[in-house]
């Protein structure tokens, strides 16, 4: 099985859904694929681009998930400051992480992922998909548990 999440580190729906994803996934375990495509609602969320390119800076130390968790974790506290430090905190180089936000290199990494959103019908966050179908239903973790367990019968 595989649950797609497009995600906005800022929105407050999304840390919401932060917890239920873990437990889903901890229910599941291997049986389960979690997947995180960012979604940056930079209208609205001001720290959101910079927190999805952190994440994958992170991501090019091999520590992309311990920044994905940090950032949901401390989703009060997004500034650059504050994004260079876990980096620190999570033993990274946080002199790279930091050279490469200033420079935007992961920029376009966030941009296909943000339009790759876009193709698929993603108009807000959180978004699910479970096996590549699009999940407009309740995600609590009983409503996505009951989604997974009929999207693994077909």
């Amino acid at each position: 099985m595989t649950l797609v999440e497009y995600g906005d580190f800022e929105c407050p729906f999304c840390g919401r859904a932060y917890p239920i994803v873990k437990e889903l996934q901890r229910r599941l375990g291997p049986d389960l694929r979690f997947v995180f495509r960012n979604f940056p609602l930079t209208k609205l969320h001001p720290h959101a681009q910079h927190a999805a390119e952190a994440a994958e800076a992170a991501g090019g130390q091999g520590a992309y998930w311990q920044m994905h968790d940090r950032l949901f974790e401390r989703q009060f506290a997004l500034d650059d400051n504050y994004l260079i430090e876990y980096a620190a905190d999570l033993g990274l180089d946080a002199d790279r992480l930091q050279a490469e936000l200033e420079g935007g290199t992961y920029r376009a990494r966030i941009k296909e992922d943000v339009l790759s959103g876009l193709k698929s019908g993603v108009n807000g966050t959180p978004t699910f998909f479970i096996n590549g179908e699009r999940h407009d239903g309740d995600w609590d973790l009983a409503s996505l548990l009951a989604a997974v367990a009929e999207a693994s019968k077909v």
